[in-house]
């Protein structure tokens, strides 16, 4: 018998109801995450994002704040709540009106800045803009009791300069912008208005600011048609005048009315944060983080960046690589679909119905292992035969891997015909057979 066709096949008794299932994009997946503002601190990258929760209403509902960190965009720790709500005592809990933050470090301290609807009774009103500090960029953060004097708005971004001038952006029918004090706790000059010579049709909020080669590139999330596109105009000054630019990402295909963005260089590779409603399809207010590689043209414009499920990072040849999280399918026979529409956070599973169908997932690193298995968790009907290849849809196969057609979901584990070491691109292809269904493959 060929070794490629031997095979062992442990029946699931139950789902993977327990277990978190890891995937790409979004690459938070156990919770609502919105807003992403991405930071370099201590050579690690945290994200900062609002936390939309369910509040039985239609519209966003958003209590508290978490803080995540990562040192290969791939692997994720939630540092747990950082700001609550409860914990600000200017700001009316009723609201649920934690929107979108930022962090910044000075001298050794960290301040995150959020903005909420102040309660009244506190002696504010309308929408404020509060900030808290830690020794830490993981908390545990101290609330100021007052928010501060003279930003009304929302979605704050701080900055800071080269030589060192911090300044402060928010958005609040139009962009805005002042210099920061350094205690980074108060404005020291006058609000400029940032967008006044750009389109005005739509609204503009959630601004961005970051320098590259001289540039100084104001970002921000606009309705151009349906629902938020990410816009740029750059200048050569922290607070312009900007020159718009034009578009670097479209509208979500899918009708997510919002999205919301940072931008960040990390070990050479500039990356673009932003969210979409992955987990959450038929409702919008529900977001979920992304993340992928962003570049520059020549004299300096930014690339329009394509949305990805694949998102960056390497995936470790032995992690359960969510294929879902495709980089490429089939133009038939393949398809994405929830493994548990009453449990979206369960993830997506691979449907390859038709013979030839396949799924593309790259940049798998396999190391100098002698790895000589590869496990597939799938289920099928009839029973089918999928074929593993490497780097291209007509690149030698690695594993033939048989399934059972008992119609539930189990593991089947494969000898490894070749292997190849290094970082490599995989396809999974239907060989024969009836429709089967992937949620993730494996190799050790």
């Amino acid at each position: 018998m060929n070794a490629t066709k031997i095979f062992i096949t442990i029946t699931m008794l139950t789902c993977l109801s327990a277990m978190q299932v890891l995937a790409q994009n979004p690459f938070i997946n156990d919770q609502f995450t919105a807003d992403p503002t991405a930071r370099v601190f201590e050579g690690k990258m945290y994200v900062y994002p609002s936390h939309d929760v369910d509040c039985g209403t239609d519209w966003f509902c958003m209590k508290d704040y978490h803080v995540f960190s990562s040192e290969n965009l791939v692997d994720w720790t939630d540092h747990g709540v950082i700001v609550d709500q409860e914990d600000v005592e200017w700001v009316d809990s009723n609201a649920n009106a934690m929107w979108a933050p930022d962090a910044m470090e000075r001298n050794g301290t960290y301040y995150f800045y959020f903005p909420a609807i102040a309660d009244t009774n506190a002696g504010f009103r309308g929408r404020k803009i509060g900030v808290a500090t830690s020794e830490t960029p993981y908390g545990p953060f101290t609330p100021e009791p007052e928010p501060m004097e003279g930003v009304n708005g929302i979605d704050p971004n701080a900055f800071i300069d080269d030589d060192g001038q911090a300044y402060f952006y928010w958005s609040g029918g139009g962009i805005f912008g002042a210099k920061l004090n350094d205690n980074m706790l108060e404005i020291e000059s006058e609000t400029i208005r940032l967008d006044e010579e750009h389109p005005q049709s739509g609204l503009r909020e959630g601004p961005f600011m970051f320098e590259r080669e001289g540039i100084y590139y104001l970002t921000y999330p606009r309705v151009i048609e349906n629902t938020e596109a990410l816009v740029y105009a750059t200048g050569d000054n922290p607070l312009g005048p900007f020159e718009y630019k034009g578009v670097f990402m479209d509208e979500h295909e899918s009708g997510c009315w919002t999205n919301h963005h940072s931008i960040v260089n990390y070990e050479g590779q500039w990356y673009l944060f932003y969210h979409h409603n992955d987990y959450s399809p038929d409702f919008d207010k529900n977001r979920s983080i992304r993340i992928d590689s962003l570049f520059f043209d020549t004299d300096g414009s930014i690339k329009k960046v394509e949305p990805t499920f694949r998102g960056v990072g390497l995936t470790d040849a032995t992690s359960e690589i969510q294929i879902d999280r495709y980089t490429d399918l089939s133009s038939s026979g393949a398809s994405i679909a929830f493994l548990d529409t009453s449990d979206t956070f369960k993830g997506w599973k691979t449907v390859l119905s038709e013979e030839n169908a396949w799924v593309q997932y790259n940049t798998v690193d396999f190391g100098e292992r002698e790895l000589e298995q590869v496990q597939a968790r799938a289920k099928s009907g009839d029973g089918g035969t999928v074929l593993l290849k490497l780097n291209s849809i007509d690149g030698p196969v690695i594993a033939e891997i048989e399934l059972p057609g008992n119609g539930s979901w189990s593991i089947t584990e494969t000898i490894l015909g070749s292997f190849e070491p290094g970082v490599q691109d995989i396809f999974v292809e239907l060989k024969d057979g009836g429709s089967v269904e992937i949620d993730w493959i494996r190799f050790k």
